[in-house]
């Protein structure tokens, strides 16, 4: 259950104290499109969090979200919410290629700052995010919600407790049959970065090496493959339509990470495989045991026989919980000093395993690491 108290705490990336006058943790959205809407409804199940003002190029997107939410203040600029709203924090619910830019000013103007993943369109933006943050004092947190996901938990504590052994390879799925989407900017590769793999890809990914213990990634080799979205179809799908002209992003890409501790993980991508049904997982195979994420089962010795065993019990989470979960986690980071579960390092650790996956493919060879 979320946390519904609040206060006057102290806070910091280095120890020092930022403290927070009233009882509500004042927030402006920078982003006003679909992710938004989830994680407005994510905020409407945490007290303690108002949203003061929105912001959003499109001015009929705008209105509606004043409308919808009842949120007063709309800005077309985020500069100019920054400077006439007194904020705590920002949420950033932009494309990926305007991840950077907001953030940078709101942490420089000595606010807290949640960012949609993946956190950026390249290291390089995640470290100026990084350094901004460190450099004003406040918390920058990056939206992995399935780190807060009970599979997520019971196999971390699984590996915690030995049973795996040491983890030697881990295989990610995020693969869609037909689920090009239809909406927003998720075709093209200058306001997004790329395709599946840094759209869904990046979920499997980071909620892989999180559960592995966060190894150091040290190698990175991959490719990518454009073959059905930048064409007209007439398959019948859930999500038809999709603007095939500006489509400028991969279909299927395909990596592999090596990390410092020997360990290997592979990773396959996909808006549309020629497969039997959506699959989003990821499989361990390590010196005693084994384990998946979904659905989560465990795979051991034990009294000489292979057993394979899975909960009894796990909270069914819903796709709005995952949402107020990690938002809860950052509001309590930013005005307890609690830990947070996704910060802006840990972010910057991923987007470095998606780009060296993309460098390798325009390489055509592995690349490391820095």
């Amino acid at each position: 259950m979320a946390d519904k108290s609040i206060g006057t705490q102290s806070l910091s990336l280095d120890g020092d104290k930022k403290k927070f006058s009233g009882k509500k943790f004042r927030i402006g959205i920078i982003g006003c499109g679909g992710i938004c809407q989830t994680h407005m409804e994510a905020y409407s199940n945490i007290p303690q969090a108002e949203i003061v003002a929105c912001c959003d190029i499109l001015p009929e997107r705008l209105e509606r979200m004043k409308e919808k939410w009842g949120i007063e203040k709309g800005y077309l600029d985020w500069k100019d919410m920054l400077k006439k709203e007194k904020l705590d924090a920002v949420d950033v619910c932009t494309p990926n290629g305007v991840h950077c830019a907001p953030v940078v000013d709101a942490c420089n103007m000595g606010l807290h700052a949640m960012v949609e993943k993946p956190m950026a369109m390249n290291p390089a933006e995640c470290e100026k995010m990084i350094a901004a943050a460190k450099k004003n004092n406040v918390q920058l947190a990056v939206g992995f919600q399935y780190r807060y996901h009970p599979n997520t938990d019971f196999l971390i504590r699984t590996r915690e407790k030995g049973i795996l052994g040491d983890i030697m390879f881990v295989k990610c799925q995020a693969l869609r049959r037909r689920g090009i989407p239809n909406w927003g900017v998720f075709g093209q590769k200058e306001l997004q970065g790329g395709g599946p793999m840094i759209d869904i890809g990046v979920h499997i990914l980071e909620t892989a090496h999180y559960m592995m213990g966060e190894p150091k990634p040290v190698a990175a080799s991959g490719n990518v493959w454009t073959y059905f979205g930048n064409k007209k179809s007439n398959v019948v799908c859930a999500w038809p339509n999709w603007d095939y002209k500006t489509y400028t992003v991969e279909d299927l890409a395909i990596g592999q990470i090596r990390f410092e501790n020997g360990a290997i993980l592979q990773i396959e991508a996909s808006f549309v495989a020629f497969i039997e049904k959506e699959i989003m997982n990821f499989q361990v195979m390590g010196t005693k045991g084994g384990c998946s994420w979904m659905p989560p089962m465990v795979f051991e010795d034990r009294a000489g026989t292979m057993i394979n065993y899975t909960p009894a019990y796990l909270p069914e989470p819903t796709w709005t919980s995952g949402f107020v979960s990690k938002l809860q986690n950052w509001i309590n980071a930013c005005t307890k000093g609690t830990p947070m579960t996704a910060p802006g390092t840990e972010g910057m650790a991923v987007q470095k395993m998606l780009d060296g996956i993309y460098r390798s493919a325009e390489v055509g060879h592995e690349v490391t690491i820095d």
